[in-house]
């Protein structure tokens, strides 16, 4: 029951906007180039549902790749960061320089280095965008420990590893997981947004750039609904893992 009254509220309020869209489309007579119509949307979605599942698949297998390396990545550089004050001071301004690449700037000097046919720039892409969250969050648990633990590592004579193993990197776990959430749906839209640019025509955004080409813009709107669903399962995909990660706090939360 408690689980309904928390899906119920917005899921009518997305069927009221959905109802509302196709009222102003429909009444308002606004061209389809401008804002199609939600059920135009959904007949290309269902006559595209082949190519839209492949297409999701193969931004879908980039975004997955660039989120495993960057999240490995941004703890190890986090790692190292919080052990040694010098790399920390260096680190967390180059971390926030490459936050601030834009990604319509990096993928054609991407796709320029790797041939035609590769989705390497793409997972590069993808991985150097989800870097920053990661790296910045679990830096930040990596720092937030509590004194007596620490003391209680100390009287032990615990090794900087065997602290970092036992005491840091569990205490950093929820800072870890804020940081993944925030960069599972931003590994989605990095490997969308990438195949703008060029490259192996056989993901999401290069369907959309292809589909709005041809005037074809509920097809576009289709695969845009697919890159959405994309992102939603890889956030909810996070989620289950916090969960199983740590079911401590989902019985302190109900």
């Amino acid at each position: 029951m408690k689980l309904l009254w928390r899906v119920a509220p917005p899921v009518l309020l997305g069927i009221a906007a959905l109802v509302a869209w196709e009222l102003v489309v429909s009444l308002g007579r606004i061209a389809p180039f401008i804002l199609p119509a939600p059920s135009a949307i959904w007949h290309e979605l269902v006559a595209q549902r082949t190519n839209v599942w492949e297409a999701a698949l193969a931004s879908g297998l980039n975004a997955l790749i660039g989120l495993a390396w960057g999240t490995v990545a941004g703890i190890l550089a986090a790692m190292a960061a919080s052990r040694f004050r010098l790399l920390s001071e260096v680190s967390v301004p180059l971390a926030a320089v490459l936050n601030a690449l834009p990604i319509i700037a990096l993928a054609p000097i991407l796709n320029n280095m790797f041939e035609s046919t590769s989705s390497v720039p793409r997972r590069l892409i993808a991985g150097i965008i989800v870097f920053f969250p990661v790296f910045i969050n679990t830096l930040r648990g990596l720092r937030e420990v509590d004194p007596t633990h620490r003391e209680l590592m100390t009287s032990y004579a615990a090794g900087g590893w065997t602290f970092t193993r036992l005491v840091r990197l569990p205490g950093a776990l929820p800072f870890v997981f804020t940081g993944l959430r925030q960069a599972s749906s931003l590994a989605v839209i990095a490997a969308v947004v990438a195949e703008y640019f060029g490259g192996l025509q056989n993901g999401l955004g290069s369907r959309i750039t292809s589909a709005a080409a041809f005037t074809a813009y509920p097809r576009a709107w289709a695969f845009v609904v697919g890159a959405c669903l994309l992102g939603l399962v890889f956030y909810l995909s996070t989620l289950l893992l916090e969960r199983l990660a740590m079911p401590w706090k989902t019985r302190l939360i109900s």
